[in-house]
């Protein structure tokens, strides 16, 4: 591509690294003072089990379930007569209400069972989650300098960090609620932005023989350019099927889906501009011999 060929990558690297941390810092600023949409995993709630002699639409539950409770509800469907039905609100009341409405709408409706799930669940979870993420990247850390050098290693943990402090901030602004699928979504980001470096990473160690003839910018942009077109078609092939699950996933996948469709063009964009901008603002600071 004549016009790869004459764009160059590390030109950029500095304005493109100034907008991830003004970005990092927005989103962290969200997150902070604004705060997170958290759902039932994370803050308790009520869990309700229903049965119907004809069940219906999932839709039509999520409906009148939602015109009685604040927050949108979580309903799926787990016989062919059986609907559960979880709400963030976990007063008697606020489930009272919501049995009162579908026997009003639905008079076949028998409840079959309820629960109540406290913030202590929620609490373990958060934990759980920030304890899986920490460990993860721990060994992303230990793994890429045993089989490249510290630096790479340093330089792929920190878009890791950057794609899912964004990914945050992106759930903070737009107030989706966040479920557990949204731990399992950051965790395949992190996995999918890491492939992304790894694969830049990996050619600028084979080119590094050419390091002193061609210097480390020019080393880092040819390594990038040489790897541009499987970056962009592993992002688009990745892409296509997550559009599809925003548009027609609906309510239960939703914080998975818009998950990764932040992360996914957030990851490919820090694999060639921040990671590979360390490589090189840290060369240039402090060379040494690999």
């Amino acid at each position: 591509m004549k016009i790869l060929d004459s764009f160059n990558f590390m030109e950029w690297r500095r304005p493109a690294m100034l907008v991830s941390l003004v970005l990092f810092v927005g989103s962290m600023g969200l997150v902070v003072f604004r705060g997170l949409n958290l759902g039932i995993d994370f803050t308790g709630g009520n869990v309700v089990t229903v049965e119907f002699e004809t069940r219906p639409d999932v839709g039509e539950v999520r409906e009148v379930v939602s015109s009685v409770v604040a927050k949108e509800a979580m309903i799926q469907d787990f016989s062919d007569k059986g609907i559960i039905i979880r709400t963030n609100e976990d007063t008697d009341e606020s489930r009272e209400q919501v049995v009162n409405a579908l026997k009003a709408r639905y008079a076949d409706l028998q409840v079959i069972g309820f629960e109540k799930v406290g913030p202590v669940v929620g609490r373990e979870l958060r934990n759980q989650a920030l304890i899986g993420l920490t460990a993860a990247l721990a060994a992303i850390l230990i793994y890429i300098t045993v089989r490249f050098q510290f630096r790479f290693a340093v330089v792929s943990v920190v878009p890791l960090i950057h794609d899912a402090a964004l990914a945050l901030g992106f759930f903070s602004l737009t107030w989706t609620e966040i479920s557990s699928s949204f731990i399992a979504a950051i965790l395949t980001i992190v996995g999918y932005s890491l492939n992304n470096t790894i694969i830049i990473l990996d050619r600028i160690r084979e080119n590094w023989k050419d390091l002193g003839k061609k210097g480390i910018v020019d080393l880092v942009d040819i390594s990038i350019k040489q790897t541009f077109s499987r970056t962009i078609n592993t992002t688009l092939t990745t892409l296509f099927p997550v559009i599809a699950l925003c548009a027609w996933g609906g309510p239960v996948l939703s914080a998975f889906s818009y998950a990764m469709l932040v992360g996914i063009v957030v990851g490919t964009y820090s694999s060639i501009f921040v990671a590979t901008g360390m490589i090189v603002e840290w060369w240039l600071r402090k060379p040494e011999t690999r």
